[in-house]
């Protein structure tokens, strides 16, 4: 095997364990101190939300506010399918496209199965998050009629089950965005193994700055 073949086949398994290595530590994090992290305040701040919502009788507040999550989950759904849909197509008839890869990334390889590879792995994060998308949708569903349930009588609403449904919700909304954020290097990684590289490195220090609590 070339020099330039193992550093096109040495960078992704390189670049996938950088940002399973980030997650790894962020999730011990806020295992360890919620609060330090944005995904423990989100968390928190659902808890605490259910609670009031439930303690005070807010249904209004509380359909409008589910009815915001589940459209904009509906969208971001939707716009993964399709794009989903559009990159398997392109997949298909990827016989020629590996020249535009050789054109912005001098070091990439010009191999047809390698180009169909990558396509059909930036495909199908597309039909994960499409998949963590619709299972917001339904749990933030189940949340409404569950949210509006008496909690004072026999056979109510339990606070706790609530408050789990929609965490349940937010995770793997939390999911779905992250599987956006994964499609930036898969896409540069078709015009080479420097750009999955850099856009590996330069996603890991947004979401760092994003992952940050107080």
């Amino acid at each position: 095997m070339s020099n330039l073949k193992m550093f096109e086949y040495g960078i992704g398994p390189a670049a996938i364990l950088l940002l399973v290595a980030y997650h790894v530590f962020l999730f011990h994090k806020t295992r360890r101190k919620p609060s330090s992290t944005s995904l423990g305040l989100a968390r928190r701040t659902r808890a605490l939300w259910v609670q009031s919502i439930m303690k005070h009788n807010k249904d209004i507040l509380a359909v409008q506010t589910l009815r915001n999550w589940t459209m904009a989950s509906t969208f971001l759904a939707s716009t993964a399918i399709l794009i989903g849909l559009g990159i398997f197509n392109l997949a298909l008839t990827a016989d020629k496209q590996g020249e535009l890869s050789l054109l912005i990334g001098p070091l990439s390889i010009d191999h047809p199965v390698l180009w169909t590879t990558k396509l059909v792995l930036l495909g199908l994060d597309f039909l994960i998050v499409f998949f963590n998308f619709t299972l917001a949708v339904r749990y933030y569903n189940h949340t409404g009629f569950m949210i509006n349930l008496p909690t004072d009588e026999t056979g109510g609403a339990n606070v706790e089950d609530v408050i789990k449904i929609l965490d349940r919700g937010g995770t793997h909304y939390t999911l779905g965005m992250r599987g956006y954020y994964l499609a930036i290097p898969l896409a540069l990684w078709l015009f080479g193994p420097l750009w999955l590289l850099a856009g590996t490195l330069l996603l890991i220090a947004v979401l760092y700055q994003l992952d940050r609590g107080v």
